[in-house]
């Protein structure tokens, strides 16, 4: 039976490998062989499809594993396991083959399971919060299924033809993953810090702030309704400067002396520091300056979550498999890799490094692509084996 395997005996186990292959294959492939084109792309703009597959596909599974694994010990109650995990991840796979293809006759089947995937996840993390009556993880249960209203509507809107309002949504589909990032980040970094600074973990020297630790999260949350609601004044572009300063000022969580300097307390400063870069660049745009907001957009959606993404892979990956907290070596060079990745990207259009405009997009890609397949690399086989004892 699946229950007895340990790949199927926690979320995190079987979702972050799927995530991660979908994060290295689908780049991949949409460069090396479609030429960033798609073979079946009909009316539906390609670049709509690429963004949906990287928030819902790669980021919407990895959202998953967090939660199944994190909402359980949270509450105390029993985790998903065995064929429920298989169901899901069955649910998942229909939209990443639509969007693997750009498929558009398959838009309402592959929505569906994408929608039926989504509700199963907000009912796995908000039914144990009723029962065991937990309301400190409660943000969860709401902007989970504000995802699922998102998904439904971007489908509904290409369905439609409205692809402005799809490409709207989408770009706050990217920022409420970044609202998750923040505050999965609030939570993950109490106990990496503190294990950074008293290994032993007979002390708890560190304590987080609770206004610094839940006002960026609140201050992008309120820019991504701005973005839906009042998407023709400038109240977008200054929530965005708002959340960019939260950010910032966060950053002072990581003031921690020499334990810094620790891989894995140093990304997740890093992924705190690019959502600040990307939402300023994103706010300084919307007021007219000469910057790019394609530029603060692919900032967030590679750099900050790309961080944060393989951070949480790599943290939550070695305590739930039963190991010390010390990354090996094939994170570090993913992590590596995707600040390499954002620096091919973002630099070329800065007048920087000028020589690789043209190239930078497929480039990025691929190197983007490479760092999960490193992680996968250095991560599979703990997945697939028993716990270890740290």
């Amino acid at each position: 039976m699946t229950t007895e395997r340990p790949i199927f005996s926690e979320g995190l186990r079987l979702f972050f490998p799927a995530a991660a292959i979908h994060g290295a294959m689908w780049p991949l492939i949409w460069v090396v062989l479609y030429g960033f084109g798609m073979p079946l792309a009909g009316e539906v703009p390609t670049s709509q499809w690429h963004a949906h597959e990287m928030i819902f596909g790669t980021y919407g599974m990895a959202l998953a594993g967090f939660l199944t694994s994190a909402v359980p010990e949270w509450t105390n109650t029993p985790r998903l396991r065995g064929n429920a995990l298989l169901a899901m991840l069955i649910l998942w796979l229909p939209g990443r083959l639509a969007g693997l293809f750009g498929a558009d006759w398959m838009i309402i089947p592959a929505g569906l399971a994408d929608t039926a995937f989504l509700a199963v996840l907000a009912w796995a993390i908000i039914l144990p919060m009723i029962r065991s009556g937990n309301r400190n993880h409660a943000a969860f249960g709401v902007w989970v299924p504000a995802m699922l209203g998102l998904e439904v509507s971007i489908r509904a809107f290409w369905v439609l033809g409205f692809f402005d309002l799809s490409a709207v949504l989408l770009h706050c589909a990217l920022v409420l993953f970044v609202v998750l990032m923040a505050l999965s980040m609030s939570r993950i970094n109490v106990v990496v810090i503190n294990n950074a600074l008293d290994p032993s973990g007979e002390t708890r020297p560190y304590r987080p702030h609770p206004g610094r630790r839940n006002l960026a999260g609140a201050l992008t949350a309120a820019y991504a309704m701005a973005i839906i609601v009042l998407p023709n004044s400038q109240a977008p572009a200054f929530l965005a400067l708002a959340a960019a300063a939260a950010f910032f000022d966060r950053q002072a969580e990581w003031f921690i002396g020499r334990a810094l300097f620790r891989a894995e307390v140093l990304l997740l400063a890093g992924a705190n520091l690019l959502s600040g870069l990307g939402l300023a660049a994103i706010g300084l745009s919307g007021l007219g300056l000469p910057v790019a907001s394609s530029m603060g957009m692919h900032v967030l959606s590679m750099g900050a979550l790309g961080l944060a993404v393989l951070a949480v892979f790599s943290i939550a990956g070695l305590r739930h498999t039963g190991r010390a907290l010390y990354l090996p070596r094939s994170s570090h060079v993913a992590f590596a890799l995707i600040i390499i990745a954002v620096a091919v990207r973002v630099l070329p259009e800065l007048g920087i490094v000028e020589f690789l405009f043209g190239l930078h997009y497929a480039m990025a890609a691929m190197i983007w692509g490479t760092a999960f397949t490193v992680w996968l690399i250095g991560f599979l086989p703990f997945m697939l084996e028993p716990n270890q004892q740290s």
